[in-house]
C-alpha cells in the first residue's frame, strides 16, 4: 500500500472525502489543503452519464472563462504573410508558415494552442500525428480555425478553453489558480458547468451530471454536490 505523505494526511484531516460540500463549500476547502509552493492550478473533473464510444453521445465544446484560468497560454498561429500583423497584433507569441511546420515536423511543441485558417488547413493536417496526441491539433469546431486570427488569439488570451469528455465519460478542465479569490473560482466553475448542461446530448438517459470533484495540483479531490452549483 502506498505511504501517503504528512502533508496529504493533513489536507485529508481537513474534510470528509465521502462527503459532498456545496461548490462555495468545495472550492474554501481545496484553497486551504493546497501546500504547494507554487501558484497550483484548480481542477474539475465532472462524470457524465453519456457513452463517448458513440457519436451522439459526444459531449465537446468551448467556454470563455469570466476570470480567464491565470495560466499564460503560448499562442502559435500558422497562417499565410497577409495574416501575420493581425497575428502579432493580437498577442500571438509565434506566427508564420512553412518555417514552423518545419519546426513541428522536428519535434516542436512548446505551444499550448495552435490557431491557423482554413485555407492553410491542408499544410497543417499533415501534422496530425504529431499535434493530435498533445491537444494541439486545430479544429473549426473549437475557433482554432478561422479567419478571424486576432480575434480568436484574443479570444483564447482571455480565457477561452476547449474541453471534451474522455473515453471514461469524463470532463478535465483547469479553471483557474489557487491564488484566485473564491467568488472567481466559483464564476469559473459555473461558467462551464452551465456550458456543459447545455450541451447535453438528446440521446443522454438518465442522470446527465453523476458527479464533480474540485482539486488543485497534488490536492486530493473534494466532491461537490451538483444541485449546489446553481447550474442543474
Amino acid at each position: 500500500m502506498a505511504k501517503i505523505s504528512k502533508k496529504r494526511k493533513e489536507a485529508f484531516a481537513k474534510f470528509n472525502k465521502e462527503q459532498a460540500y456545496s461548490l462555495d463549500e468545495a472550492i474554501k476547502i481545496v484553497k486551504e489543503i493546497t501546500y504547494t509552493k507554487f501558484d497550483s492550478s484548480v481542477d474539475i473533473d465532472v462524470r457524465l452519464g453519456v457513452d463517448p464510444r458513440k457519436a451522439n453521445q459526444m459531449v465537446r465544446g468551448i467556454v470563455t472563462l469570466p476570470h480567464g484560468t491565470g495560466k499564460t497560454v503560448r499562442v502559435l498561429v500558422l497562417c499565410t504573410p497577409d495574416k501575420e500583423e493581425e497575428a502579432k497584433a493580437a498577442g500571438a507569441d509565434y506566427f508564420g508558415l512553412d518555417e514552423y511546420i518545419e519546426k513541428i515536423k522536428g519535434g516542436w511543441t512548446d505551444v499550448d494552442v495552435v490557431i491557423t485558417m482554413p485555407s492553410v488547413m491542408p499544410k497543417v493536417g499533415a501534422l496530425g500525428k504529431i499535434l493530435g496526441p498533445r491537444g494541439l491539433m486545430p479544429n473549426p469546431k473549437t475557433g482554432t480555425v478561422t479567419m478571424e486570427i486576432g480575434k480568436a488569439v484574443q479570444e483564447v488570451k482571455a480565457g477561452k478553453i476547449d474541453f471534451k469528455v474522455d473515453k471514461f465519460g469524463i470532463i478535465h478542465a483547469g479553471i483557474a489558480k489557487v491564488s484566485f479569490g473564491p467568488d472567481q473560482i466559483g464564476d469559473n466553475a459555473r461558467e462551464l458547468l452551465q456550458t456543459i448542461i447545455k450541451l447535453k446530448p438528446a440521446a443522454a438517459k438518465g442522470t446527465y451530471v453523476k458527479s464533480i470533484f474540485i482539486s488543485s495540483t497534488m490536492s486530493p479531490g473534494v466532491k461537490v454536490d451538483p444541485k449546489s452549483t446553481g447550474t442543474i
